[in-house]
């Protein structure tokens, strides 16, 4: 009785701490990219996840308009270029000057490893190779986690007016930035091996449709602090955490009930179709 009792108490201590330990997952996520995996990553991810029982570990190695050329050439000579933006297990964010892309790399057993295009070269395939292929490789052989999953971020489309000097790539035309930039990081991400895709792109140009118009970026081209940084975000938890981000209670202060809802589905949509605009038609006598 007293050998039934004790196997009973260890079954049901088994089972508690598995559902303590999976409402309390750890998900590490590196970006090897530039400002718009800053914007993507550096705002809100963390909250979103602390509202679910996930806590991220989030790591960026950041350079400015960094190519994915760039990236390589500085694989190759192990430079130390890259602002490391760290985001740990508690919140806190720090910021390491004159780190490698293997310094970053072997910080943490990361469970993630994402990759994208600098924004003007986003849409062009030929700008991807043989440099992707290259630091996919590259980072396989020195991440510290064996069964680490890379992802291709998809970025944004530019604003409708913006005045980089890269739009004239696309004709100045915000639609076809967006169909070359879906087009190419299916494409790319196919060539490599790559299954995972962040549809940041496409969750922008999803709230675009809704009333909130044209108001993600806030010179053209980086996104805004509050409704851009946070439609990114979202997308970016529903895609590695696998739950809805619809109905999540965190959101920066300054954007109203409407539009919260309104990029939570942009997002959750966008993850659902990462290659097709979904429109978000919402209105305040109308939120379901």
């Amino acid at each position: 009785m007293k050998m039934k009792r004790h196997l009973f108490f260890l079954w049901t201590f088994s089972i508690l701490f598995t559902i303590s330990a999976s409402s309390q997952d750890t998900i590490r996520v590196l970006a090897i990219g530039n400002s718009f995996s800053q914007n993507a990553i550096e705002n809100y991810l963390y909250e979103l996840g602390q509202e679910e029982g996930i806590t991220f570990i989030i790591g960026n190695l950041y350079i400015g308009g960094c190519s994915l050329e760039r990236h390589w050439n500085n694989a190759t000579n192990n430079k130390a270029d890259y602002s490391y933006r760290k985001i740990d297990s508690n919140g806190e964010k720090t910021a390491t000057p004159e780190t490698s892309l293997l310094q970053g790399i072997a910080d943490e057993k990361w469970d993630y490893i994402s990759f994208q295009q600098n924004s003007g070269n986003s849409g062009i395939i030929d700008t991807y190779f043989p440099y992707l292929r290259q630091l996919t490789t590259f980072v396989k052989e020195n991440a510290t986690n064996p069964n680490v999953e890379f992802i291709f971020h998809q970025t944004w489309a530019y604003a409708k007016d913006s005045n980089h000097n890269e739009f004239p790539k696309y004709n100045n035309d915000q639609q076809q930035m967006y169909r070359a930039i879906v087009k190419t990081s299916r494409k790319a991400a196919h060539k490599v091996g790559i299954k995972m895709i962040v549809p940041a792109g496409t969750a922008v140009q999803n709230g675009r449709s809704s009333f909130i118009g044209d108001r993600f970026c806030h010179d053209g081209y980086h996104l805004t602090q509050d409704l851009g940084c946070y439609t990114a975000a979202c997308t970016w938890f529903e895609t590695l955490s696998g739950k809805s981000v619809v109905g999540n209670p965190f959101a920066p202060a300054t954007i109203t009930p409407l539009e919260v809802l309104t990029v939570q589905r942009a997002a959750h949509q966008a993850v659902a179709k990462p290659f097709k605009v979904t429109s978000v038609r919402l209105t305040s006598n109308n939120k379901k």
